[in-house]
């Protein structure tokens, strides 16, 4: 028989345990437990890597767009008719934290299919700042942004955000040349409506235009007083209202709609107003405290309006009313 030259190993022997198997096992073999060492690290790189896609196009946004965005605040600010401007950013940021769930079980399908959207956009901007086109330059940063989600997330993510996108369009001021389309026609509107409405409430009135002679003094309907203000103002608040209390697309369409009426209508009236002050009261009150304040009283009767026309749909069209 041939000697056994093996070496017995006890249980009360852990030192010569180990040392067999680290003879056994050579170094990295899976079966031996290896630090985590760097493993956070990783991690941290990863994560990293993930973000700086975005990262950097958001520098990039910034660097494009600074000056665009800076005008943009100031115009909110010098501009009545487009003051709400400020609330859109803050009713946007909060529909991408709404989705926020939604958002991140859209998994991330990246094609070349959006990059046609993101030429589009910089050549808009292009354009816009050569020809020194604002309207151009702020909906370029819309058709921009939808490019690069197209382009980097995918068409599902698009969809997800598209009306995030149509609200961001609400912030932005219509150009001169289109408002003067809508103002004008406005004032004529809301002249022909006082001025036929006036006589019925024992009131003479002589129109030319949008002038309504009046026996004491002579009205003007003014751009400021076409209603093009209130309009934006409300269709803007219908949309956000529609957003919260109703599901259907279609029904918070109407509901947006209906707030174009709805304003002219109170314009109306409010001019309506104005003409019975002049005549039976003060004209100096009528165009001054009673014009400025009407204008807020007016705007405050168009969203109870707002609010009975949405009760309306219920009625007649019931449906589900939750917030998407």
């Amino acid at each position: 028989m041939h000697e056994n030259s093996a070496v017995p190993v006890t249980r009360s022997d852990p030192v010569s345990a180990r040392g067999l198997l680290e003879h056994a096992l050579p170094a990295g073999n899976p079966a031996v437990p290896q630090p985590l060492g760097d493993a956070g690290g990783e991690l941290r790189v990863n994560r990293w890597t993930a973000w700086a896609p975005f990262v950097i196009l958001s520098l990039l946004l910034v660097v494009l767009y600074d000056r665009v965005a800076i005008k943009l605040v100031r115009d909110w600010y010098e501009l009545p008719d487009f003051s709400h401007g400020f609330l859109i950013p803050f009713f946007a940021a909060f529909l991408l934290w709404d989705k926020r769930l939604e958002l991140r079980r859209t998994p991330p399908t990246p094609s070349w299919a959006g990059v046609w959207l993101v030429a589009l956009g910089l050549f808009e901007l292009m354009v816009g700042i050569f020809g020194a086109d604002l309207f151009l330059q702020r909906t370029s940063f819309i058709v921009l942004v939808a490019g690069l989600v197209r382009t980097v997330l995918g068409k599902a993510m698009l969809g997800r955000v598209k009306f995030v996108l149509f609200v961001l369009l609400l912030a932005i001021p219509l150009p001169a040349v289109l408002l003067n389309q809508i103002t004008f026609p406005l004032q004529l509107l809301a002249s022909w409506l006082a001025s036929s409405l006036l006589p019925l409430a024992g009131v003479p009135v002589l129109r030319e235009g949008n002038i309504i002679q009046l026996p004491a003094m002579q009205l003007e309907v003014a751009e400021a007083c076409s209603g093009i203000r209130s309009l934006m103002s409300l269709f803007t608040v219908a949309v956000i209202y529609g957003y919260f209390l109703e599901r259907g697309t279609w029904r918070r369409a109407a509901l947006a709609l209906a707030s174009i009426p709805i304003a002219v209508a109170a314009n109306v009236a409010r001019i309506f107003g104005t003409g019975l002050c002049v005549q039976y009261w003060d004209p100096d009150k009528a165009t001054g405290f009673f014009h400025e304040f009407s204008g807020w009283l007016m705007f405050l009767v168009s969203l109870g309006l707002l609010y009975l026309v949405h009760r309306a749909m219920g009625v007649l069209a019931p449906g589900r009313r939750e917030a998407a």
